[in-house]
């Protein structure tokens, strides 16, 4: 007979009935990592690891449904534990190593409206890896850029995590006589008439939906900040961020359709300023084709008379 087993129940079975004051027994400070690591599908891998042990100790396990749950230690041999609740809690057997305890967390991130989205509450400090393709994040509605960073860390964690893939990019130039200036919107969300808004001092764009994320990146030497951004005459909150000292990324959640106006100080001379319209070149083409043309048909009859 397994009397290590008996042993353990028994004390198992004792320290669910003792009060949860015992902290010695109930601290999750043992815990020496928490990561979630998310992939590309959205599948959810959480790894904890636990500081080794000459005691039964507890520790909280993320919220949700679990499945492939692994406890074992640093050599990959199993350990002994117990759940409580419904998979709540792990109560984990004595170990000489620390121990890895690991599993996937079931439908707790979810697809928004094009986002990703994880509500997420863990008292621990959490490391988060997302997918390479995760460039821009959101935290509580702050946008984060990655760059080549693999993640954050998440200190007495509780936020909403959401990030995209694949969000797309609509490019936007400015011409002045002097310069060319470009302009990048990412945004799953409906946009047009992007312009010079001179009267305003910045720059107009049209929204046609609700609650998307709309990430415009402005050359600093175009528009200077600080900025204000509208929705059409209701001033909005917004983000703006420096990545790499030319441009800002400017970052909003409009609540609804309407005109976007992001307002600062234009530096450029743009009395002559507009967007890059090759309609008025199509229009002078068409005319000299059509004079060529003419010109053919006069000179092949002039020849035949």
């Amino acid at each position: 007979m397994n009397y290590s087993i008996i042993v353990f129940s028994i004390i198992f079975s004792v320290l669910i009935i003792l009060p949860s004051a015992n902290a010695q027994i109930f601290d999750d400070s043992k815990q020496r990592s928490i990561e979630v690591k998310i992939n590309s599908l959205g599948e959810v891998e959480v790894t904890h690891v636990v500081a080794k042990q000459n005691e039964p100790h507890q520790i909280t396990l993320l919220d949700g449904k679990k499945e492939n749950l692994i406890v074992m230690d640093e050599d990959e041999e199993e350990i002994q534990y117990g759940t409580i609740g419904d998979n709540e809690s792990l109560m984990i057997f004595p170990s000489k190593k620390d121990v890895i305890v690991k599993y996937d967390l079931i439908d707790e991130l979810v697809m928004k409206d094009s986002l990703w989205t994880l509500d997420f509450l863990y008292l621990q400090s959490t490391s988060f890896l997302l997918p390479e393709e995760a460039d821009l994040i959101y935290v509580n509605n702050k946008p984060v850029m990655l760059g080549d960073k693999k993640g954050i860390m998440c200190h007495g964690c509780q936020m909403i995590l959401e990030y995209s893939l694949k969000e797309p990019k609509i490019s936007e130039k400015i011409k002045t006589l002097d310069e060319e200036f470009s302009f990048e919107i990412r945004t799953f969300a409906e946009v047009d008439q992007f312009g010079l808004n001179q009267e305003q001092n910045g720059l107009n764009f049209e929204i046609f939906d609700e609650n998307k994320f709309v990430t415009i990146t402005i050359p600093v030497n175009f528009l200077a900040q600080p900025y204000e951004v509208f929705l059409d005459d209701e001033k909005i909150i917004f983000h703006d961020y420096i990545e790499n000292g030319t441009h800002v990324w400017v970052n909003m959640r409009p609540e609804s359709s309407g005109t976007v106006s992001i307002t600062g100080t234009i530096i450029p001379d743009v009395s002559s300023t507009s967007q890059i319209d090759y309609l008025p070149f199509l229009y002078v083409g068409a005319i000299i084709v059509i004079g060529i043309i003419v010109a053919v048909f006069l000179a092949k009859r002039k020849s035949k008379n």
